[in-house]
């Protein structure tokens, strides 16, 4: 699998930033975006939008659900906006629930839409996101909404989606997923989770590069969901051009906008046809198998390690400050691609990353 990207020189445990670029996807950007505008320019639209279709396609591949529930969306920041402000909160029911753990851009969002009606509640950081007693006696009768972490960037623990999921629904409050650090990583079919709607991206562990996002919402809510941030694309037909006459488009394309952006999408499809044959269980049992190598030492040296099965890809290890700043030392000087947060390391393992590679993590941690 190593020979199936471009990777920096150095140890690469950075995929939980931004995944190591494909060779497929590099051919996809060039075949299916660079090369036909120079062949055809302005007559390039039918295939660049057959690339957003087969985009769509290889998400429904890999996600579950139908490819007609899936939107392109620059990011999921620009996604979670579209969907508030296609709904109107109701006084008294108005409040979004999420974790404190989840990633800040989702509680600036909904901060930012205070004025239109919203208001953000967030569990305690200290609550553990994994008992559904806490998400019970969150999800009080003002929360209209849950917004769910799949997997938390800044521990790695997983969500349990599905029953988080169920307590909603036996309140009537709608489910937003974020599946940003687990797509591409974790096994997963949406359909069993039934959850409303799911936003990710495809620059972290689907190697799909920045601006390729998405969103699935479910075909049940979408005459409920009228979007404000409309263009011709959200349009049922784009190609009426009456500017008198505007009909929000029957499928997730009301959430389209204006004209679509598309290298993104050509970039990223290369990327999700080389995950998709892959295959996401392939990829997780050797991540699986690298992290066990790395846990067998880190369980006596780190301050927290959760077991394989019950995180996402990436290591989150918790170390004293002076032992963070020496495997920090340490791993800058064999020119490691890595993240730290406080005294918390972040380290991924991908596809394309050796057995030799979480030995050497190992080794490191070991001389702590």
């Amino acid at each position: 699998m190593h020979s199936l990207f471009n990777i920096p020189q150095g140890p690469y445990f950075l995929s939980h930033s931004v995944g190591c670029l494909p060779i497929e996807a590099e051919q996809s950007l060039a075949e299916n975006y660079l090369a036909i505008w120079k062949e055809s320019g302005g007559d390039a639209w039918p295939a660049w939008m057959q690339v957003i279709s087969d985009f769509q396609q290889e998400l429904a591949n890999l996600l579950g659900g139908q490819a007609s529930e899936f939107c392109p969306q620059v990011n999921l920041s620009a996604g979670l906006t579209k969907l508030l402000t296609a709904m109107t909160p109701v006084p008294g029911r108005n409040k979004v629930l999420m974790h404190a753990s989840a990633f800040p851009s989702m509680g600036f969002v909904v901060q930012a839409l205070e004025e239109y009606g919203y208001e953000l509640k967030l569990i305690d950081g200290n609550q553990d996101v994994r008992d559904l007693d806490v998400w019970s006696d969150a999800m009080s009768e003002d929360v209209a909404v849950s917004f769910i972490t799949h997997v938390h960037s800044n521990s790695g623990i997983l969500s349990p989606v599905a029953e988080i999921c169920a307590l909603g629904r036996m309140r009537d409050v709608i489910s937003i997923l974020d599946v940003a650090q687990s797509a591409g990583i974790v096994p997963m079919d949406i359909n069993y989770w039934h959850v409303d709607v799911v936003l990710g991206s495809c620059v972290k562990w689907l190697c799909g590069g920045p601006g390729a996002g998405y969103m699935r919402v479910n075909s049940n809510l979408i005459e409920s969901m009228k979007p404000k941030d409309v263009g011709w694309f959200s349009h049922q037909n784009p190609f009426e051009f009456d500017i008198n006459h505007f009909e929000y488009a029957e499928n997730t394309q009301r959430f389209m906008g204006g004209t679509p952006s598309v290298a993104p999408y050509a970039l990223a499809l290369g990327s999700l046809r080389m995950i998709n044959r892959l295959g996401v269980d392939t990829i997780r049992a050797h991540n699986q198998k690298l992290k066990e190598i790395v846990l067998r030492v880190a369980n006596s040296k780190a301050l927290n390690v959760i077991e394989p099965d019950k995180s996402g890809g990436t290591l989150c290890l918790s170390f004293s400050e002076s032992q963070a700043d020496k495997l920090a030392l340490s791993l800058s000087q064999h020119g490691a691609f890595f993240d730290r947060r406080n005294n918390v390391l972040r380290l991924s393992l991908h596809a394309y990353n050796t057995q030799e590679e979480a030995e050497l993590l190992a080794d490191l941690i070991t001389e702590l």
